[in-house]
């Protein structure tokens, strides 16, 4: 048995005015992507513009030639609902699919589980579910080609934060075996699940580096300031809160910063003049610099379109220009975010713990530096699993298809993660020949979907 086929004849019409031109478009809500779903987050929905069903073009694009544009709603690797235009919940993108349609788009929107995701009193959302459900809404999408309007050669995901991270290993993981067993008992379509391109904003990825790569960067800055989140009714407040390093996770801070360089150095980067990109056992050396190059034109970018950047510390601005980025000034006035490691807890508290968790257990560990310095008692989650929602793994090798195009965004001032995260995938990318455009835009934090106008002129300039 495979699943159903898409059903033109049952869509809802609606009519909506974006930035002053009215559009219409059809919605095909609640569509099963799976024969055996085992959660109620597993449908999608389906935006189509009203003139594909007359033969009509928006912005060029026809039934047969627009790009079908993915976004998901994940966010700290919980369920990730399906979306629609004028959903009221705060997970929502509706702006971004009404964007998208009126550029003559079609738009997906799957449902996947996550972290939190239970059945039958077991944990049944724990990776590597969420881009198994995501890869299965591409099958689903692919499978019915011809059915679906839209081009299915020109699938493009996106997402931020963690859904950035999603977004990134559709890209990434095309076809990928580890994958192709969960997909057949979840009742998959018989399809392919490669994509054509990946817009990622912030993704919180390369998880077994991470903690690593957070030390590196933050190392020394021993105060942290985050924010912490509670809902009053339906008002969601929002607390500064902060603490101290103790000593002992200084010391761990000091040991994690110390792996980072041979595993840079490891990955064998090049920049665009094939010279390397490495750091020396002090975490200085090219690759750190080329990092600073990008902030250094992030605010090169503002002062040219006349805007101010005086007032962020570290920068030397001569005659209009960004002649220095003091590297250490620059993270002092960022401000360190999370404590030590920041996400393999000790006390498996954090999101990513419980992403790796089992049917039974709500979190574990996943890196063997936490594993042997657990606060609680642990279990440690299997490399191999790790390793395949990794989207880094699969750069360079034969294990999967990997999309063409690629838009990262990680702003300036987002301290979830290290500017190397990023960095390291976008570099990898390049020197394997794909299309990348990496920034880090000045003075944003950690969010995504900021840049609508630019983001879907990217989508029309690969597409078009």
């Amino acid at each position: 048995m495979v699943p159903l086929r898409f059903n033109e004849k049952k869509f809802e019409r609606q009519t909506v005015v974006v930035n002053g031109k009215r559009i219409t478009y059809r919605a095909f809500l609640d569509l099963d992507y799976l024969m055996m779903p085992v959660a109620e987050e597993q449908q999608l929905n389906v935006f189509v513009p009203e003139p594909y069903f007359n033969q009509g073009k928006v912005n060029r694009y026809s039934r047969v030639t627009a790009p079908i544009f993915m976004p998901n709603t994940i966010g700290g690797y919980l369920p990730g609902p399906r979306d629609y235009p004028g959903n009221p919940a705060p997970y929502s993108r509706g702006a971004t699919i009404l964007q998208a349609l009126a550029r003559g788009y079609v738009v997906v929107s799957a449902g996947v589980r996550g972290r939190t995701t239970q059945n039958g009193g077991e944990f049944v959302g724990k990776a590597p579910a969420f881009i198994v459900d995501l890869k299965a809404a591409i099958r689903y999408v692919k499978f019915n080609a011809g059915w679906i309007p839209g081009d299915t050669e020109r699938i493009i995901t996106n997402g931020t934060s963690a859904g950035g991270a999603a977004s990134a290993l559709a890209g990434a993981s095309g076809n990928a075996d580890f994958f192709t067993m969960r997909l057949t008992e979840l009742g998959a379509a018989p399809a392919t699940d490669d994509i054509f391109a990946v817009s990622a904003y912030c993704p919180i990825h390369n998880l077994e580096h991470a903690d690593a790569a957070y030390e590196w960067q933050f190392n020394g800055l021993n105060t942290w300031h985050n924010q912490q989140f509670s809902r009053v009714g339906n008002q969601l407040q929002v607390e500064p809160i902060a603490g101290k390093l103790s000593a002992k996770e200084q010391a761990l801070s000091t040991q994690l910063k110390a792996a980072f360089p041979t595993y840079v150095n490891s990955l064998h980067l090049r920049n665009d003049q094939e010279a390397p990109l490495t750091l020396d056992d002090q975490g200085q050396g090219p690759f750190q610099q080329a990092i600073v190059n990008e902030l250094k034109w992030s605010a090169q970018q503002v002062l040219d379109a006349g805007g101010d950047v005086a007032g962020q510390r570290g920068l030397t601005i001569q005659a209009g220009h960004v002649t220095r980025l003091d590297w250490a000034q620059y993270l002092r006035g960022l401000t360190r975010m999370k404590a030590v490691p920041a996400f393999d807890t000790l006390d498996l508290s954090s999101a990513e713990t419980q992403l790796f968790g089992n049917r039974l257990l709500a979190a574990r560990h996943f890196t063997s530096f936490a594993q042997k310095r657990s606060n609680v008692p642990a279990q440690q989650a299997d490399p191999d699993l790790v390793t395949a929602i990794n989207p880094v793994s699969y750069l360079g090798t034969n294990q999967s298809q990997v999309a063409q195009y690629w838009r990262i965004r990680h702003g300036a001032a987002d301290r979830d993660t290290s500017f190397a995260i990023p960095f390291i995938l976008a570099t990898l990318l390049k020197n394997q020949g794909r299309d990348v455009d990496l920034a880090f835009p000045w003075g944003r934090p950690h969010d995504g979907d900021y840049d609508l106008p630019e983001l879907f002129d990217w989508i029309d300039r690969i597409c078009q």
